[in-house]
Formats: structure tokens, sequence, C-alpha cells
């Protein structure tokens, strides 16, 4: 199990695991950005704790990520 995660990290940081790396850093940084908004608009628009704020939008953001990243394709 660790010899399969070992070379996953080695193929990625060669830019050889997935075959449009281009699109799976733009919907790496979409994600991001929707977590970034989802903790400022709970933080500053509904008044909800820090911690809160950023429990809720981390589980929303990760909760996204199947959607987005469903039609990847692996090299």
């Amino acid at each position: 199990m660790f010899e399969m995660a070992k070379n996953s990290m080695i193929l990625f940081a060669r830019g050889k695991l997935f075959k449009d790396v281009r699109s799976v850093i733009l919907r790496s940084l979409l994600g991001m950005m929707v977590t970034a908004a989802l903790f400022l608009l709970l933080a500053l628009g509904l008044d909800l704790t820090l911690w809160a704020s950023a429990g809720l939008a981390a589980f929303l953001g990760g909760a996204l990520q199947p959607y987005l990243f469903k039609n990847l394709k692996y090299a």
C-alpha cells in the first residue's frame, strides 16, 4: 500500500500521473476558491465563529471535490 502511494506521488511530481495536468490544477484552484469564498461568506456574512465557518467550508469544499474530478483521466 505504501509502495503504491509512493509511486503515485513520484508520478505526480514528474507530471506523468494525469493526462492533462493543466485541467487538474485548474480544477484544484476552482475548489480552493469556492472553499475560500464559502469561508468568507460564513464568517463575515452569517457571523459564524471562525472554527464553525472553517469546519463547514471545509466540509462543503470537500464534498465538491468528487464533482470537480469525476472526469479526470490518468495517464
